[in-house]
């Protein structure tokens, strides 16, 4: 019998995609969706020290096994972590401490990472679990990129989404049968992902553009950072969200100084595949009137003498080189949201904002999250950033 994977809710635009990389023989991946209303189930079993992806994540999974809708003897849970040194790390044990306190010692934790941490419970990545999330990864930004330049101008309303869930049948339903799945047909698909939401109707009524930058969770996950990209658009301003193959980039270009040679080699060969994809991708965009930053090579370059670009933990010189970025190439607001007690956003983040802004000549509102927070106060914050 198949078991089932329980995925908290972490990449809106990327997951309904990626799924289908952790579809196997052996699991059916099931992508949690519950919101802030479940949070009093985490926070039984976690220390309010935690940080918000953490409680928020907690607090899913447990509310999931509790709801009777999955057989617990054929139910795992997968903890997605980059290894770095953060909290983020220790999620997998602090999750398994809090599911015996839960009443679920039966229930086995996963975790995905790249550093060999927790050996014994990580999840096989396979050849075919990599090729896969590829895919959703460019097809998961392209779509992402376009649904937040469109969506605010469309004329009719629910357009835009509409012909997102259609290349997400469409896309998904290829991945789910490995068909398709060929760069080339990836790369000439882009142009016409692209021409089919140039094609909607849209107002030409211009818009504040407001950039987001921040830690993984807060930045693509609705739950993770209460909602902004619709609070930002019903407040008649565009969002914009840079894609998730820049992070990548980031990561593999962050652990070339650490590691040994022949390691690296397979890194830097990756990384030099996706930045020619990527490469393709904004070219695209930018051809067919569509913003978009310039790859990560070129933002890392242009924020050189603004940043230290030596800052690798976590979401490290990402933030600030994203942040330049948005100053350097037209969109002069940008709103940075974190969860409160992270310690590489704030170093690293919070910590540079505003030499970025004097130096690049922007306005910067930073915004926390967090289990005894409000979302009301982060609201008014970037209320003060689109009305300045």
């Amino acid at each position: 019998m198949k078991e089932k994977l329980l995925i908290p809710s972490m990449l809106d635009a990327h997951f309904p995609l990626m799924k289908y990389a952790f579809l196997t023989p052996e699991y059916t991946p099931v992508i949690l969706s519950q919101g802030k209303e479940v949070l009093p189930e985490g926070l039984k079993y976690t220390h309010n020290d935690m940080c918000w992806p953490f409680a928020m994540i907690t607090s899913q999974m447990i509310d999931a096994l509790r709801s009777g809708k999955f057989d617990l003897s054929h139910t795992k849970l997968l903890m997605p972590t980059v290894g770095a040194a953060c909290r983020g790390s220790n999620y997998s044990a602090l999750l398994s401490t809090a599911l015996v306190k839960a009443g679920f010692p039966q229930t086995r934790v996963l975790n995905l990472n790249l550093k060999h941490i927790d050996k014994e419970n990580q999840l096989r990545i396979t050849p075919v679990m990599v090729w896969r999330s590829l895919f959703a990864l460019f097809y998961g930004d392209l779509i992402m990129l376009l649904v937040q330049q469109v969506r605010p101008y469309e004329k009719r309303r629910g357009d835009t989404e509409r012909l997102r869930d259609r290349w997400l049948k469409k896309l998904g339903a290829e991945l789910k049968e490995c068909r398709r799945l060929d760069l080339n047909i990836m790369v000439n698909r882009f142009r016409t992902i692209t021409r089919s939401f140039k094609r909607i109707p849209r107002t030409d009524t211009p818009k504040q553009r407001i950039a987001l930058v921040g830690e993984l969770y807060t930045k693509y996950c609705s739950i993770g950072n209460w909602d902004m990209v619709r609070f930002i658009e019903e407040n008649g301003c565009e969002s914009f969200t840079n894609g998730l193959s820049w992070y990548v980039i980031y990561y593999i270009d962050a652990q070339l100084v650490q590691l040994r040679e022949i390691a690296a080699l397979g890194y830097r060969a990756a990384g030099l595949m996706l930045e020619r994809i990527q490469k393709s991708m904004v070219s695209v965009l930018t051809e067919e009137g569509f913003y978009s930053l310039p790859p990560l090579h070129t933002i890392k370059a242009e924020a050189k003498g603004i940043i230290s670009t030596e800052a690798s933990v976590g979401d490290g010189w990402l933030i600030g080189a994203e942040t330049a970025g948005y100053f350097h190439h037209g969109c002069k607001k940008v709103l940075a949201v974190q969860p409160f007690g992270c310690m590489p956003n704030h170093v690293f983040g919070r910590g540079i904002y505003s030499s970025v802004a004097r130096q690049c000549g922007g306005q910067i509102v930073s915004v926390d999250v967090d289990s005894s927070g409000t979302p009301l106060n982060a609201y008014n914050r970037v209320r003060m950033l689109i009305d300045s």
